[in-house]
């Protein structure tokens, strides 16, 4: 099967900084032909698969070419259905928190926020909780479905870089774990900027492939997964941002909590302890904080 089809295509430039000075620096390990919407769930547990992976010679990002592209990853995003999601989701509050806290101590302001991939809709339950006025997208119809039923929150249906959206409206837009699932980052970021008002606040949060986690993993790291497309390091998301308009205010490491069980979940040798109802159960009681600093959470304003 030729890679550069329909539903795949190869890139002559950079995404972030548009230089044509690209080269491969790894094969891949992912099937083309058998590539599907299971591999790109939230919850996927595949780690170490790629797709072959270009670098920039000019800004340093490294990112998959080819790649899936955007009508492609819409559709395949459409039909994700991830119960396994929402059942943590008490511990992705408890992630989700530090960002209304910075969003609130930069922006004390409150007004519109625009989580771009929302999901379920955690974190816009948690941003209305504190205020803030709240709206989504989500490509996923099954995650829309929860976010009304169990949120009462009407998220928009569809994908961030093709629904028109008012310009100069919100005064926050969160991407929280999203810039690296989609094929054009700059596009993205650049509708982010027009459609915040004057000063507004951006909060971006995707891996970092320059992290210690990262390196000590190598090719086992648990962001190498089909879903992902795109590998950011500190100063190339910081390239992109500042292209796009923006100023980097503050960058940071961004810490997870789940619950003893999902972590347990992740590695097939420990399945057998969460075949018991009672250790199952027992485990989904124990919060965990991992502060692994391999995942980048930066805040930036609409200059």
């Amino acid at each position: 099967m030729k890679k550069d089809t329909p539903c795949f295509w190869a890139r002559t430039e950079c995404p972030v900084c548009s230089s044509s000075n690209i080269k491969t620096i790894r094969q891949g390990n992912i099937s083309y032909k058998e590539f599907n919407y299971n591999q790109i769930k939230i919850t996927d547990k595949d780690y170490g698969k790629i797709w072959d992976l270009n670098r920039c010679s000019d800004c340093m990002h490294v990112f998959a070419n080819p790649c899936p592209t955007a009508g492609y990853i819409r559709r395949l995003y459409a039909q994700i259905k991830d119960p396994s999601y929402e059942e943590e989701s008490e511990g992705r509050e408890k992630n989700f928190l530090p960002i209304i806290w910075n969003i609130n101590g930069i922006h004390p302001k409150k007004g519109n926020i625009l989580d771009v991939g929302a999901a379920t809709g955690i974190f816009l339950n948690s941003a209305r909780k504190y205020g803030w006025i709240p709206d989504g997208i989500e490509a996923s119809t099954w995650a829309v479905d929860i976010a009304l039923k169990k949120y009462n929150l009407k998220i928009n249906k569809g994908a961030f870089e093709s629904t028109p959206i008012k310009e100069n409206h919100y005064q926050a837009v969160t991407m929280i774990d999203f810039i690296e699932h989609i094929p054009n980052p700059y596009q993205a970021v650049l509708k982010a900027h027009k459609i915040l008002t004057k000063n507004g606040i951006f909060c971006l949060v995707t891996p970092n492939l320059h992290s210690l986690a990262a390196k000590i993993s190598r090719g086992k790291w648990w962001h190498f997964r089909p879903a992902h497309i795109h590998y950011f390091s500190r100063a190339s998301l910081h390239r992109l941002l500042e292209r796009a308009g923006f100023k980097v205010i503050k960058t940071r490491n961004y810490s997870w909590t789940f619950s003893a069980h999902y972590l347990m979940s992740r590695f097939t040798f420990l399945d057998f302890l969460l075949k018991s109802h009672f250790l199952s159960s027992f485990f989904r009681k124990i919060p965990i904080k991992l502060a692994l600093g391999d995942s980048i959470e930066t805040y930036a304003q609409k200059k």
